[in-house]
């Protein structure tokens, strides 16, 4: 497995499909079918182009896992006001996004992102956040089990119903 930033379209299309098939197995009974079926995972050129512009922050990271050849996950890291949630403060660090293709799910290619992660943040970062569907069992076993604490408690909205989330954090 290598763990580095994604360098061709052919990989980004690879980053948005593990995506997109992540979240409709890992919220699969949490979300509507109808907002999981739109997750893309066969991504137009456009789209492949929106996902790379949004990674081009000076203040984020983005790594992949190449695993025989094929991103089969991604980890999304950001710092500084500007790019993170408001539950992320000053000095620290937010975890926007972790996948993982969910046909590979619990071979390692996660915890190896997130270190990946961790490891690129400013020395000035001190802790690090993230937000994660409450009704996220994978995911709360996943982030428990690598350090992160649940602090507190958010809601997002997602095609216009609110849904409840979970803050973690952990020093880095």
């Amino acid at each position: 497995m290598e763990i580095r930033p994604p360098e061709t379209d052919a990989e980004m299309r690879e980053l948005i499909r593990a995506h997109g098939l992540s979240w409709r197995e890992a919220y699969d009974g949490t979300l509507p079918d109808a907002v999981l079926d739109a997750m893309t995972v066969d991504p137009t050129p456009e789209e492949v182009e929106r996902w790379a512009d949004g990674f081009s922050d000076d203040d984020s990271a983005v790594f992949v896992a190449v695993v025989d050849g094929t991103v089969r996950g991604f980890v999304d890291v950001r710092w500084g006001a500007e790019n993170t949630k408001p539950f992320v403060d000053p000095g620290e660090a937010g975890v926007k996004a972790i996948y993982v293709h969910p046909d590979r799910w619990g071979e390692g290619i996660g915890t190896a992102l997130l270190q990946r992660g961790l490891d690129a943040l400013p020395d000035r970062v001190e802790t690090v956040r993230l937000e994660a569907f409450a009704d996220n069992d994978i995911g709360a076993r996943f982030y428990e089990a690598r350090g992160f604490e649940q602090v507190e408690t958010g809601e997002t909205e997602i095609a216009g119903e609110t849904y409840p989330t979970a803050i973690y954090a952990r020093d880095r």
